[in-house]
């Protein structure tokens, strides 16, 4: 019989940081439920399985499904940005969300 092998993270490599980095963003947006692994598999499209490994750090998401998951989850962009050493852009982020919030609550306030 064939040993079983695989392509486990190796530890201290900066893809076990980006790994751990997605999960926490994931985990924070997203919360440690069935649900969770549910809705980044309808962002992603991505299988179960695939998801749960992202979710416990052993893989790091991969072209299209990081994209998506950075285009649902604020959090997962951000952790991007500081593992791309660009964590200075979150500010503009956070300008751009204030800005929707307050056009809302402008349109809000006319429509009283």
């Amino acid at each position: 019989m064939f040993p079983k092998t695989g392509s486990r993270l190796h530890s201290g490599s900066g893809e076990t940081d980006l790994a751990i980095m997605i999960s926490q963003a994931l985990f924070a947006e997203l919360g440690a439920s069935h649900r969770a692994t549910k809705t980044a598999m309808g962002w992603t499209g991505a299988s179960e399985r695939t998801v749960k490994h992202w979710l416990a750090a052993a893989h790091v998401p991969k072209g299209n499904h990081l994209v998506s998951l950075a285009r649902h989850s604020d959090q997962v962009l951000w952790a991007i940005l500081m593992a791309a050493g660009r964590g200075d852009l979150r500010i503009a982020l956070d300008l751009g969300t204030i800005r929707v919030k307050l056009l809302e609550l402008a349109t809000l306030l006319e429509g009283e």
